[in-house]
């Protein structure tokens, strides 16, 4: 089964754009589809194409790429090892999982200035310095980030295309949706909540009839992967690493939900953690979440090196990381989770998703608490701060998420006051319907693709 991504545009308009004057690099974490739409686009879009899988690649291949100072040697080789034929500007040559052979993608810059052909790469964890080292990082290269499935591509899958222009419009509108097509939107993001957007999860899904249990299957199976990469790391930050990429669900599930690292270990200080979280967010594994401390101005300007929050990148995935298997068949968490009805950590869920759900639209993720010395404690405390990006009328927009149908809006009342000179416009994600309440426009979560 082909999902149908929207990333499939990108790579055809950097097609149309460079005319083969950059190669472009797909990066995104293991298992998100990366090498499927890349042979999906070069078999719809080109005459021909070479895909060379540097996870399995023999290695007479990789003795191909000692002939770069002769590329006809080079182009006779690899096309003889692979019984494929090129043509001059209407082949593409994909080099899948580079950063397991570094000098292949070091190789770019000659091979597209030689242009004969258009140029892919598909990475993960292809920005870790130890995966980079020694070699030269191409300047002809453009980088495309991939993400698990968004909500919208979820629904396309689920042939629910239709409901989604439906949304757009009544978000456009500020009207509520109609009640029926109101609780059908919930049922589908509450299925794209346990599910998730990792390709293998969602086929299973669909192949089995719905069966929740053929996806979480697919989904430790991934989880196991990411393991197996966090123990490959060459630095010491390894155990770093794997310490918080296990605690994740607990960390979400907590009031602060932030990274508490003298909790991880006594003594433990922000420089210890430096590449670990750089390794878990370049990739792509979680989605990182940095305190803003004066909202007032750029957010990055004013973010916080010590107050990490930490997201997994799929929310699917979160559920099986934070339910063992037995778990969530015998208590029937799937069932729990579609009605509404869990207890416990569908806060830590909703707020994930919608981490999620900003970051495919393309936000970084900010957050923001203040202290109260007197109250000693936090007065204000907003899930998400995103901003219009403008550099003439720059604009924030404080998100609260409430997974519940009875909450408190008093810390965002404050912060709106507090800030009202630069806000666009607050908002609060809950399970209800689209309504406006004093300047504070409440969205269902689904609605988040309006953002």
């Amino acid at each position: 089964m082909i999902l149908e991504r929207k990333i499939y545009k990108k790579l055809v308009a950097w097609k149309e754009e460079t005319q083969g004057k950059k190669a472009i690099l797909l990066e995104g974490a293991r298992r998100i589809g990366k090498s499927t739409i890349a042979e999906e686009f070069a078999k719809k879009e080109y005459k021909s194409h070479l895909l060379i899988d540097f996870s399995k690649v023999p290695e007479e291949v990789k003795q191909c790429f000692s002939h770069l100072n002769n590329l006809d040697d080079f182009y006779m080789l690899l096309t003889s090892i692979y019984g494929v034929t090129l043509y001059i500007r209407e082949s593409l040559v994909i080099f899948d999982e580079v950063q397991l052979f570094p000098q292949a993608r070091s190789a770019i810059k000659h091979l597209v200035a030689d242009g004969r052909y258009d140029f892919l790469e598909t990475g993960s964890l292809i920005s870790i310095r130890e995966n980079v080292a020694g070699i030269l990082i191409p300047s002809e290269e453009r980088h495309l980030k991939m993400y698990p499935l968004d909500f919208e591509e979820f629904c396309w899958a689920l042939g629910e295309k239709p409901v989604l222009s439906y949304i757009r419009d009544c978000f456009e509108k500020k009207v509520p949706l109609e009640r029926g097509l109101h609780e059908k939107a919930m049922l589908l993001f509450r299925q794209y909540l346990l599910i998730g957007g990792m390709p293998m999860s969602v086929i299973a899904f669909l192949e089995n009839h719905k069966d929740f249990g053929k996806s979480d299957l697919e989904k430790r199976d991934i989880l196991d992967l990411y393991r197996t990469d966090i123990m490959k790391i060459q630095g010491k930050y390894r155990s770093k690493v794997l310490s918080i990429f296990d605690r994740i669900p607990g960390l979400l599930s907590s009031h602060e939900k932030r990274v508490i690292l003298s909790d991880i270990a006594d003594g433990s200080s922000a420089d210890q953690y430096t590449d670990t979280f750089f390794w878990l967010s370049e990739s792509m594994i979680a989605n990182e979440c940095r305190r803003v401390n004066d909202p007032e101005v750029g957010l990055s300007l004013t973010e916080s090196e010590t107050y990490i929050k930490s997201y997994m990148a799929d929310t699917g995935l979160l559920v099986s990381h934070a339910f063992d298997e037995n778990e969530l068949l015998e208590n029937e968490v799937y069932r729990q989770i579609i009605h509404g009805k869990l207890n416990f950590n569908e806060g830590m869920l909703f707020e994930n998703m919608i981490a999620q759900m900003l970051t495919a639209n393309g936000h970084r993720l900010f957050f923001y608490t203040h202290y109260d010395s007197q109250k000693k404690r936090n007065d204000m405390e907003i899930d998400f701060i995103i901003s219009n990006n403008s550099k003439l009328k720059y604009k924030i927009f404080p998100i609260e998420v409430k997974s519940g149908e009875r909450y408190s809006t008093k810390s965002l009342e404050r912060f709106k006051e507090k800030y009202k000179e630069r806000i666009g416009c607050c908002y609060i994600i809950h399970p209800k319907n689209l309504v406006l309440k004093d300047d504070i426009l409440c969205i269902p979560p689904y609605m988040t693709i309006c953002l």
